[in-house]
Parts: C-alpha cells; structure tokens; sequence
C-alpha cells in the first residue's frame, strides 16, 4: 500500500521532470539560430503606397522588415549579421536594436555600434503590378562599417538601456 510520502514523492519527480523539460525547451528556443524557412520564397509584402518615409513594417510571411527611410524602399532580414540573433525595430530611438550583444542599426540597416561586421543584410524586391514582391533567395550582405547613407540621430530613448 503506497502512503501519502510515496505519493509526495512521486509527484515532485514529476514536476521536476516537466520543469526540466520545459527549460531545455525555452532554453532551445531562444539560443538556436534562426530557421531559414522561408529562403527561396517570394513574398508579397503590399503595395509601395502602405509604406510611408520613415517607416519601417515588420512581414512576418519572409520574416523581413520593409523599410523607407525617405528615399527608397528596400527589405532588411531580421538576422542580425553577427549571430543571427531576431533583430526588434525601436520605436522610440527609430533604430534596430539588437539585445543579444547590443548592435544597433539605422533605419536602412546600416550599422550604428556593436560587434555586428556589418550592416543588416538586404533582400531584393520587385514590384509586380501593385505589389512589391521580396525574394528571400536574393540576399545581399548588409553596408560595411562607416556608410551612412540613412544615418539620422537617435529620436528617443533606446530600447536596449543604454545611455
């Protein structure tokens, strides 16, 4: 006959079991690199009339960002070049700021600051009729270090709490 302490037992091996399941799991997650399982896809990201100067709209379709820093449109891979780490758009400071190691890229994805060797990568874009069209198998390495093409200063604060 098992007694309550066998039960208790049992029970916190199996919660310690599931726990030590699920940080392997997150664990995984956020430090695997991320998939390519778009490469090679045409992507529709709409029409060049949505995407106003100064904006940037994250497709998560081609996981790309469609940016216009005022003169043209272009689309950025997520991937930041130094790990591969998702790069977020800062609102607040109007760049990308990635919080794996803290580089930081103007809004054409030319780098700023960090360890990144170069700016974020460039993917090509048509337009067919009224939609422009990314092909996530055109990648183009991103700016070397010192193009400052689209550099503007910071609007606001960061998003990574830096200065």
């Amino acid at each position: 006959m098992a007694t309550r302490r066998d039960f208790l037992r049992k029970g916190w091996k199996a919660g310690a079991t599931l726990l030590a399941a699920a940080a392997t799991w997150t664990v995984w997650e956020s430090l695997r690199p991320l998939g390519a399982s778009t490469a090679g896809a045409l992507v529709k990201v709409g029409s060049p009339a949505n995407f106003a100067a100064g904006t940037v709209t994250y497709v998560s379709e081609g996981r790309l960002y469609v940016t216009n820093p005022g003169t043209e449109l272009f689309a950025l891979s997520q991937k930041c070049p130094h790990l591969g780490c998702k790069v977020p758009f800062c609102e607040s400071s109007g760049r990308f700021e990635c919080a794996c190691h803290g580089s930081v890229f103007d809004i054409g994805g030319e780098w700023i600051e960090g360890p990144a060797p170069r700016g974020m990568d460039r993917i090509a874009m048509t337009v067919d009729g009224d939609n422009l069209v990314a092909d996530t198998k055109k990648v183009t390495p991103g700016p070397d270090h010192g193009a400052a093409v689209y550099f503007t200063p910071p609007k606001g604060p960061n998003c990574l709490g830096k200065g």
